[in-house]
C-alpha cells in the first residue's frame, strides 16, 4: 500500500504554462483525504514552488532545490545542506569560464544578474520541450518569475557569496551550446562534494552531494514512519533519478526520455495529460 507520493513538478506536476491542471489537483486532495502523505520534490526554490502550489489550492510539505532545502507544509524550514561556499565559487567560476548562463538559489531566494537572458531561456526550453504551447502564454509565465518577486536581479553574485545570511542551495546552469555545456559539466565533475545533475538536456543543477531528492525523501519517510516501500516517486528527468532508485514504485512520465522511462517500474502519461493524476488514482483503486 502506497502511503506516500513524491512528485516532481516541472514537466510532471506542471503543464507548459505552469499551471497544474484539474485533474491533478483533486487526484492530490484525493490522496491526502485518504491520509496519503503528499510531497512535492523539485528542483525549484520553496518560494517558485509554493506559488504556484497556493495558486492550485494545494498545501503540502515541499522538498526544495534537488533536496538542498525541505520545508513543511506551513512553510517552515525542516532542514537543509547547503552548497559550500568555496565550492559554490569554484563552479560559479567554470560556468562563466565556459559562458554558461546560470541563476543562484538561496535560502533567501533566487537569483540572476541578468534577467532578459533568464527570461528568454526559460521560454525557449519551456517550448523546446513543448513545441504546441502558445509562445505569448510561456513568456508572460517565465516573465512572472521576476514580476512576482521570485527571482532577483543582483549585480555580482559575490553579493551573495561574501555574506553570512546568504546560504547557497544550488546553481542552476543553462545553454543551448551543447559544447560549452559539456565543456562545463565535464570540469565541474571533478569538484568534490558536488552534486552534478540536470532536469533537462540544455541544463545543469549543481548542489552538495548530500542535496539530492532521493537522500532528502528517504530522510522525509522515514521521519513520518513510513519505508520507502510505501514510497511511489513520480517524475520525468535525470534529477528524479535518486528518488526512483530509492521508492518502492517509481513512475516515469509519459514525456519523460526513453532512458528514464526504462529506469521505472511504471509510465504514466503525459504533463499536459495530468500524467501525475493517473498514476495517483492507479494507487488509490
Amino acid at each position: 500500500m502506497i502511503k506516500c507520493i513524491a512528485s516532481d513538478m516541472d514537466g510532471t506536476l506542471l503543464t507548459a504554462t505552469q499551471k497544474i491542471t484539474d485533474e491533478n489537483i483533486e487526484a492530490i486532495k484525493a490522496a491526502q483525504k485518504k491520509g496519503v502523505e503528499v510531497v512535492i520534490a523539485t528542483g525549484r526554490s520553496y518560494f517558485e514552488a509554493s506559488f504556484v502550489l497556493e495558486e492550485a489550492g494545494i498545501s503540502c510539505p515541499i522538498i526544495c532545490a534537488n533536496g538542498a532545502e525541505v520545508r513543511a507544509a506551513d512553510g517552515k524550514v525542516v532542514s537543509s545542506n547547503p552548497l559550500d561556499k568555496d565550492l559554490a565559487k569554484k563552479a560559479a567560476y567554470i560556468l562563466i569560464q565556459n559562458n554558461v548562463y546560470f541563476e543562484v538559489y538561496t535560502n533567501q531566494g533566487t537569483y540572476t544578474v541578468d534577467e532578459d537572458r533568464g527570461v528568454s531561456i526559460i521560454v525557449d526550453i519551456f517550448l523546446s520541450g513543448n513545441p504546441e504551447a502558445d509562445i505569448d502564454e510561456v513568456t508572460k509565465a517565465a516573465e512572472e518569475r521576476f514580476k512576482k518577486g521570485l527571482v532577483h536581479k543582483v549585480n555580482s553574485y559575490d553579493e551573495l557569496f561574501n555574506h553570512e545570511e546568504h546560504q547557497i542551495y544550488k546553481l542552476l546552469a543553462f545553454s543551448f551550446e551543447p559544447d560549452f555545456l559539456a565543456s562545463a559539466k565535464e570540469d565541474l565533475l571533478q569538484l568534490e562534494g558536488m552534486a552534478v545533475s540536470s532536469s533537462g538536456d540544455e541544463n545543469l543543477e549543481l548542489t552538495s552531494v548530500n542535496a539530492q531528492k532521493g537522500i532528502a525523501l528517504e530522510a522525509f519517510v522515514k521521519e513520518k514512519g513510513i519505508s520507502l516501500l510505501e514510497t511511489m516517486a513520480i517524475g520525468d528527468n535525470y534529477n528524479d533519478l535518486s528518488m526512483f532508485k530509492r521508492a518502492g514504485r517509481s513512475v516515469a512520465m509519459g514525456n519523460a526520455d526513453e532512458i528514464i522511462k526504462a529506469q521505472c517500474d511504471a509510465v504514466t502519461s503525459t504533463n499536459e495529460d495530468s500524467g501525475v493524476a493517473k498514476a495517483i488514482w492507479e494507487v488509490l483503486e
